[in-house]
């Protein structure tokens, strides 16, 4: 008996668990009460952020992510005039960034550095070749995002720190670099066309634009036989989840209950992603969940401020999030079946 105490306070999950639901929680309501520009967005930063990374950042770190936004906001500045004028060029261009940015996290580099380069490429560019005060408008939410991410996840890391004395996660295997390149290739695909419809639509199409982000990570993770059940799975799972997020939001609309319900619901999905509840899905499949439940979440509730009919825009968005999903699970598919095709004899 006493040797089981000391591992059970070393555990670090359960604190692990309320630090993504807290940390995402209080972002949510933080950034819907200062009313940010696009304020589902920094929660989802920060859910990736807390997911991604158990250490609190640093102050180097907190200015590197600022010397992080400055680059992927510029990055995007310089593809707007490339896809007003040369959209075809512009478009092939963004999909080498993406491939490239996709293969570096592969490669091993920074999960974090990666998403971030991703969302700020493809958000920034899609809207500045529609209208340039719609760019200016998404380089204000990441920057505003991206500190108050910040501060949500030393708030977080303050309120529930790791234990002491853990032992450093063993290092990843270099994976095979034709393997690596056919991986970031299908997420790339995944990508491309919710990129396009934004750029059609740049102010319908922004929370599918990050759908489709969360879909290109989870592919990098996910085998061709088991796309199907994690991408479409958890697509729905998020669905449902908003919707039963709305109807007990509806109860009382009030901003401590919507940081309540987060933080319930986040909580939910943390104990099953750090497997505190036992399941068979990857912790990608709650990590993608939690992303589609708080980006269909946050555009219903600036539906309903903005006076929409929020049961058809929700029917609409959820719609194409399922049709992007199937078109990544085909593309996974069709993608792996032309790698493992035996090449011709000589």
């Amino acid at each position: 008996m006493p040797t089981e105490a000391p591992a059970r306070r070393l555990d670090p999950r359960p604190q692990r668990a309320l630090r993504l639901a807290f940390g995402t929680a209080a972002c949510l309501a933080t950034s819907f009460g200062l009313a940010l520009p696009i304020p589902f967005l920094p929660p989802v930063l920060t859910l990736f952020l807390l997911a991604m990374r158990n250490q609190p950042l640093s102050l180097k770190a907190s200015l590197g992510l600022a010397v992080l936004a400055a680059v992927t906001t510029g990055g995007g500045l310089l593809l707007i005039p490339l896809l007003r004028y040369y959209p075809a060029s512009g478009v092939l261009l963004v999909a080498l960034c993406l491939f490239l940015c996709f293969g570096y996290a592969l490669r091993g580099g920074n999960n974090l550095v990666s998403t971030f380069l991703i969302i700020g490429l493809t958000l920034v560019s899609a809207t500045g070749a529609s209208a340039f005060a719609i760019a200016l408008t998404v380089i204000e939410a990441l920057v505003k995002g991206l500190l108050l991410t910040s501060l949500c996840v030393a708030l977080g890391h303050w309120l529930f720190p790791e234990p002491s004395g853990l032992a450093e996660p063993p290092v990843r295997p270099p994976p095979d670099p034709r393997q690596t390149a056919w991986i970031a290739l299908r997420a790339t695909l995944v990508v491309i066309p919710a990129f396009l419809l934004a750029l059609i639509d740049p102010g319908s199409y922004v929370p599918l634009v990050m759908k489709a982000v969360s879909l290109g990570q989870q592919v990098c993770v996910t085998s061709a036989r088991d796309t199907g059940r994690e991408l479409l799975g958890s697509t729905l799972l998020g669905g449902l989840l908003a919707v039963c997020f709305w109807s007990a939001l509806s109860l009382f609309p009030h901003l401590w209950m919507f940081f309540l319900w987060t933080l319930l619901f986040v909580l939910l999905l943390a104990r099953r992603l750090y497997r505190l509840t036992d399941n068979r899905q990857t912790p990608g499949f709650w990590l993608n969940g939690a992303a589609t439940l708080i980006i269909l979440l946050g555009q219903s509730v600036q539906d309903s401020a903005a006076g929409k009919d929020v049961y058809t825009a929700f029917a609409v968005r959820m719609g194409l999030f399922i049709a992007v999903t199937l078109y990544a699970c085909a593309a996974v598919r069709l993608i792996d079946r032309r790698r493992l095709r035996p090449l011709p004899a000589a």
